[in-house]
């Protein structure tokens, strides 16, 4: 039940990021910024969550691990085009 509203959390929080809009260049860099920011963090939410299911007993941990750094890094990639 945690995991699922965990998800939602970060799948609204995207959304949101997305719905910001200005034509004003300092708003759009700070717009930009905060993109790359959501997208990182709920990156490695979300990979944090999918490598809790992997593995088992000490393997979960380093699932985790991986899935946190590897969400991390992919949110960041698509966020911060």
């Amino acid at each position: 039940m945690i995991k699922r509203k965990a998800i939602v959390f970060a799948g609204t929080a995207m959304l949101l990021a997305g719905c910001q809009a200005s034509t004003d260049p300092q708003v759009q860099a700070r717009n930009h910024e905060f993109g790359c920011i959501a997208g990182t963090v709920g990156g490695a939410i979300v990979g944090g969550l999918i490598g809790s299911t992997i593995g088992g007993g000490s393997g979960t941990v380093i699932a985790e691990a991986v899935g946190i750094g590897g969400g991390g890094y992919l949110g960041n990639r698509l966020a911060c085009r």
